[in-house]
């Protein structure tokens, strides 16, 4: 009877999951999809499920399906109830196609960080250049402060403070206020449109530090320890200048197949605090760009996790049941959130993550609120 039983519910178990694989598939979908160079796993099922991001749940991992990372141009997937197979392997050439596009994310995998400021501040920095030259190139020494137990022959990153994330907690704005500032290598707020105060931390001050951007602009070998110690610039994106900080070189290989999925939960007020390289020169971005969420490892977020972006709804003004005295103020009513689109996260910090726009049917912008994916 047991076994009776166990048998019923393993068949019962199997239709569900057919039947939910099956109501994931736009009722258009072709039976068959030859996929094409230029594709990834997100295009191509953005083209077939109602919800992309849940692609790795549908997934018929049975028959010859070996892994839906290794499916290369030319392979035939079937598009039936039981989700995606592949029904005819290709003859393999090149490289298998990647979940997202690697040309929008690798700069921000190789050549950025967020550390807190204080531990930019405690890191070594270079104090002068080869010949006293106010800039040094590739080739060249640098003479760098704060290398205690540096080995000869080791390597470091030559990183610049590119922008700070705040926070600020102004009333009655929906979400906080954030702004991500440039800076320059001491750490400092550049001066420009808007300078920060100290006179009131929470409103209008230097707000709650979430995380500080550096870029890696180029990487140096010890040659001789000491303090100063000297070093062999060995690679250099730009220009290294006196002030510049030195990191541990991250020789960690980066991992660029992602499984979406849905958070394991959402904080309160997590939203999108910058767009791509930060908020000096756009407004506004679309699919393909990266942007800057509030919330990262601390709070539970890890590559892969997707996001629903939504914009605030404006608070008006209710004319209608508003009084017609003209002394009195109309009740305010906040109107709903609008959908933006999906993001998914290929890049987490202490308290920030980089995240990629998977789709969208309006731009997303700053303080843009995030919320579990439906």
């Amino acid at each position: 009877m047991f076994k009776k039983a166990l048998a019923l519910t393993a068949g019962l178990l199997f239709t569900l999951a057919a039947y939910a694989a099956g109501a994931q598939l736009r009722a258009d979908h072709p039976t068959t999809y030859v996929v094409k160079k230029g594709d990834t796993l997100w295009s191509i099922s953005a083209r077939f499920l109602k919800k992309p991001w849940l692609w790795p749940e549908i997934w018929d991992v049975n028959q010859q399906v070996y892994n839906p990372h290794l499916i290369y141009p030319g392979d035939v997937l079937n598009l039936d109830v039981n989700g995606l197979r592949i029904a005819k392997r290709a003859k393999v050439e090149g490289n298998p196609i990647p979940t997202v596009p690697l040309s929008a994310i690798e700069p921000f995998l190789q050549d950025l960080r967020v550390i807190s400021s204080a531990e930019l501040q405690a890191a070594p920095y270079v104090v002068a250049l080869e010949e006293n030259q106010p800039r040094a190139i590739e080739g060249q020494n640098l003479y760098v402060r704060g290398l205690v137990g540096a080995a000869v022959g080791q390597r470091y990153a030559v990183v610049r403070p590119s922008h700070i994330y705040r926070e600020f907690n102004a009333v009655p704005a929906p979400h906080p206020v954030d702004v991500a500032h440039m800076l320059n290598s001491n750490v400092d707020v550049v001066p420009g449109p808007w300078q920060e105060d100290s006179r009131n931390d929470d409103m209008w001050g230097n707000g709650k530090e979430i995380g500080t951007e550096v870029r890696v602009i180029g990487t140096a070998q010890v040659l001789q320890a000491g303090d100063p110690a000297t070093l062999l610039l060995t690679n250099a994106k730009m220009e290294i200048r006196k002030g510049d900080r030195l990191l541990p070189v991250n020789d960690t290989p980066y991992d660029y197949t992602y499984f979406p999925h849905p958070p394991r939960n959402v904080p309160e007020g997590a939203y999108v605090i910058a767009l791509a390289n930060g908020m000096d020169s756009i407004s506004v971005v679309g699919p393909m760009s990266v942007v800057a969420l509030s919330i990262g490892s601390d709070e539970g977020v890890d590559n892969g996790t997707t996001f629903a972006i939504y914009q605030p709804g404006e608070t008006i003004a209710d004319r209608v049941a508003g009084s017609i005295d003209a002394r009195e103020f109309s009740p305010k009513v906040r109107l709903p959130d609008e959908y933006v689109g999906h993001v998914m996260v290929f890049r987490t910090f202490a308290h920030v993550s980089y995240g990629l726009v998977m789709d969208g049917i309006r731009p997303v912008r700053m303080h843009d609120a995030i919320k579990a994916p439906d």
